[in-house]
């Protein structure tokens, strides 16, 4: 395996992801923000819940299309407009609504959640950029 990820001693508690990732490999995979797209053209959900489900899937299929996955990842960045903290529970329930559909590891890679005005459409709540390290 390329990645290893832990939480030094001393480091936040309980917190819903590893706070280090070392890997070894050589192949970088940078995935470009990932919004709540729905491949068949539908709306995109609007709540942030839906849209954090969706775009992780978007994460996935991405990853995927490299031939990588959640193991990978060594980075995950989202970023969330208009983020409150009040909002953590709707943005947790929609990562814990795909995590075993995407294998998702529990804790998550690094990760950073910054709070945004505005991403690039008003309907878009959420865009998520991942870094993966493959071997060879």
């Amino acid at each position: 395996m390329s990645v290893t990820l832990f939480s030094p001693e001393g480091t936040l508690p309980n917190a819903p992801y590893h706070h280090v990732a070392v890997s070894t490999g050589t192949r970088q995979v940078h995935l470009a923000g990932q919004v709540a797209y729905m491949p068949d053209g539908s709306p995109i959900p609007t709540e942030l819940a839906g849209q954090v489900a969706q775009a992780l899937r978007n994460v996935a299929r991405g990853l995927d299309g490299a031939g990588a996955t959640f193991s990978d990842v060594v980075r995950l960045t989202f970023y969330v407009t208009d983020w409150h903290p009040e909002k953590i529970g709707q943005f947790m329930a929609g990562v814990q609504a795909v995590a075993q559909e995407i294998d998702l590891p529990d804790p998550m890679p690094p990760a950073s959640l910054i709070g945004v005005a505005a991403l690039y459409e008003p309907s878009v709540l959420v865009e998520i950029e991942a870094t993966a390290v493959l071997e060879g």
